[in-house]
């Protein structure tokens, strides 16, 4: 009985300070995910009040956050977008890849921490964060302009790359010899080839499964479904997130929209959860001696992502103003950044890997939004004036 209470306590303390810590990024204008790390620094190892009873709950929440999150980032698209958004967007794509991944990478080897550890740093600087370039593209009103479709064709082309990579990344750190990696891979692309198949030849089925008039019975099979092939790609040596991510394409049209719906709010709490707990595992005291470094890795990630961004819309045919936007919008770091640190870090690949993933991501995901709101009033003036020229 004692043990429970501490438990109660513990998780009610937490989700009340997250849901505080919420309202105060909400007031600033800001995502609440630099708070959310910071709240696990601060409850985790080496913290100010390490939390003893309720680690493995919100081990078991995280998990269930990453899930939810991809689960409605796969809602957002149907594969046959998925598919035609590749195809138009294949060579911004790859830029993408190269220009984003290269400066983890390089950090990484330049740092002397090996091969594995470069490929994790790759993944780490390449990812934007979906979820909080939405919520800019929305803030902002920017949802209708021109260069909102390239934005979100390299946002999909990503998603698809970690697909990929993932698994990759998986084997990589489990140490499999080059056979045993080679099969996981195959496993596991092979795994994503017939849920993709699926999605386009049998979506329908599926969404009639699925399908019902009940909101709580809706919920329960969305998440239920999401959940089972998440274990299952699991078990293939798929990343669970790249599963759910599969189920959410699967679902399109109204029962997608209504999915999205019922499932944000409890997406966002266990996302919060997420965040926290990849705090936990970070030592604040840590985090200071690669500050630096972490700045100066995401003040090159910001260049990188302003260049594929421009590339890309004006590849489209944008302004000027809306290739500055489509860079700025690529800025953010956060889900996808914070799961593959979180591998790495599970793997002990190297002790200074998950301070540094957490520093740039705090850096990235607080100023990339900031930059955007910054830049907006700037480039509204030179968008006027460049009318004015004209007419």
């Amino acid at each position: 009985m004692h043990d429970t209470a501490i438990l109660l306590l513990e998780i009610g303390a937490v989700l009340l300070g997250l849901g505080v810590l919420g309202a105060l990024a909400l007031r600033a204008g800001i995502s609440p995910i630099p708070l959310y790390l910071i709240a696990g620094l601060a409850f985790g190892t080496g913290g100010v009040l390490p939390l003893a009873t309720s680690t493995d709950f919100i081990s078991a929440g995280a998990e269930l956050g990453v899930v939810l999150l991809l689960l409605t980032l796969g809602l957002e698209y149907n594969a046959d977008e998925l598919v035609t958004s590749l195809r138009g967007n294949a060579r911004a794509g790859l830029v993408d890849l190269v220009l984003n991944a290269a400066p983890g990478a390089i950090c990484a080897l330049l740092l002397g921490w090996g091969p594995v550890a470069a490929v994790a740093m790759a993944g780490v600087t390449y990812a934007t964060s979906s979820g909080i370039t939405a919520k800019v593209l929305s803030d902002l009103g920017w949802i209708g302009n021109r260069e909102t479709p390239t934005v979100l064709s390299l946002l999909v082309f990503e998603d698809l790359t970690m697909a990929l990579y993932l698994p990759v990344l998986t084997a990589l750190l489990a140490g499999l010899s080059l056979l045993s990696g080679a099969l996981t891979v195959a496993i596991a692309l092979a795994t994503v080839s017939v849920v993709l198949l699926v999605a386009l030849r049998f979506g329908r089925f599926i969404e009639a499964f699925v399908s019902s008039p009940n909101s709580e019975v809706l919920l329960l099979k969305v998440v239920g479904l999401a959940l089972l092939v998440a274990g299952l790609a699991q078990q293939l040596q798929v990343s669970a997130a790249v599963g759910a991510f599969l189920v959410g394409i699967a679902l399109s049209g109204q029962l997608a929209h209504d999915a999205r719906a019922l499932l944000e709010p409890l997406r966002d709490l266990f996302a919060a959860v997420f965040f926290v707990f990849f705090g936990f595992q970070t030592d604040p005291g840590k985090i200071l001696p690669v500050a630096g470094l972490a700045a100066l890795l995401a003040v090159v990630s910001m260049a990188t992502k302003l260049l594929t961004g421009m590339y890309a819309a004006r590849r489209a045919g944008i302004a000027r103003a809306g290739q500055a936007r489509a860079g700025i919008a690529l800025i953010p770091r956060g889900e996808f950044n914070i799961v593959i640190a979180g591998l790495a870090v599970a793997a002990g690949i190297h002790p200074d890997l998950g301070p540094l993933a957490a520093a740039y991501v705090l850096i990235l995901a607080a100023f990339g939004p900031l930059a955007a709101k910054l830049v907006q009033p700037l480039i509204t003036s030179l968008t006027r004036r460049a009318a004015g020229e004209s007419a």
